[in-house]
C-alpha cells in the first residue's frame, strides 16, 4: 500500500504533490539505511504508519494559507513533511533535540522542493517565535507538551478552529488528559472516523485549544 492509500482518503492533489508523495518511499528507504530515523521492521509501512498518519491532521482540519505551524520532535519528519505537501502555503517549522534526524528532514525536504518547510536543530524550550498551531506525534506526555507550546502560541486566530496543540497519540489515554489544567478544552477522536484500517485501533487525535 503505497500512494494509492493515501488517494483512497485524500482527492485533489496536483501533478507536483503526487510527485512530492511518490518520492518520499524512496527517499525515506534510502536515508534509513544510513540513518535510523524510521524503524527498520517498520520502514515498509511507510505510507499506512507514517504518511497517512500525519495526514490525519489534515482530515481533522484545513490550515488557512499564511499559517505557521510548529513541528514539535518531527524526528523523521513526521507529521510535518507530509502536511507541508498538503498545505503548500502553509509554513511549516520543524524541529528536534536530535541533529542527525533533522539533517534527513533537511534533505528529504529539499529533495521534495519543500520551499515552506524550515527544520532546525533546537528544543521547544529554546523558540522564541509564536505559531498558529504546535503538532507532534508520539513525543512526550500531553502535559508536557502542553507546558512547551503555551509560550509559543500566537494569540490571533487566522484558522476556522482556534490555536492550539494538535498531537498524535496511540493506547489509553484517560489519565494522561486528567493530568491537563483544570479547565481545558479538548477533543479527543479516534483515527479510525477518518481512515476506518486496522492501524488506528486505539490511536486517536487530540487537539488541545490554547489562547
Amino acid at each position: 500500500m503505497g500512494l494509492d492509500l493515501i488517494q483512497k482518503y485524500f482527492s485533489g492533489f496536483t501533478t507536483q504533490q503526487i510527485d512530492q508523495l511518490s518520492k518520499m518511499e524512496g527517499l525515506y528507504k534510502d536515508w534509513n539505511s544510513k540513518i535510523n530515523v524510521i524503524s527498520r521492521k517498520d520502514i515498509d509501512n511507510l505510507y499506512p504508519n507514517h504518511i497517512l498518519h500525519s495526514l490525519s491532521i489534515s482530515a481533522f482540519m484545513s490550515f488557512s494559507p499564511g499559517s505557521r505551524i510548529l513541528d514539535l520532535g518531527t524526528g523523521g519528519g513526521f507529521p510535518g513533511i507530509p502536511l507541508a505537501i498538503m498545505f503548500p502555503e502553509t509554513n511549516f517549522h520543524l524541529i528536534d533535540g536530535t541533529r542527525k534526524k533533522i539533517h534527513v528532514v533537511q534533505e528529504v525536504a529539499s529533495a521534495l522542493g519543500l520551499t515552506n518547510v524550515k527544520a532546525q536543530h533546537i528544543r521547544a524550550e529554546e523558540l522564541k517565535g509564536r505559531y498558529d498551531f504546535i503538532v507532534s506525534r508520539a513525543v512526550a506526555p500531553i502535559d508536557r507538551l502542553e507546558e512547551w507550546s503555551r509560550p509559543l502560541i500566537s494569540k490571533k486566530d487566522k484558522n476556522a478552529i482556534p490555536n492550539g496543540l494538535i498531537t498524535l497519540k496511540g493506547g489509553h489515554l484517560k489519565e494522561e488528559l486528567k493530568s491537563l489544567p483544570r479547565g481545558s478544552y479538548f477533543e479527543k477522536i479516534p483515527i479510525q472516523e477518518f481512515f476506518p484500517e486496522p492501524f488506528y485501533e486505539e490511536k486517536y487525535l487530540i487537539y488541545l485549544q490554547m489562547n
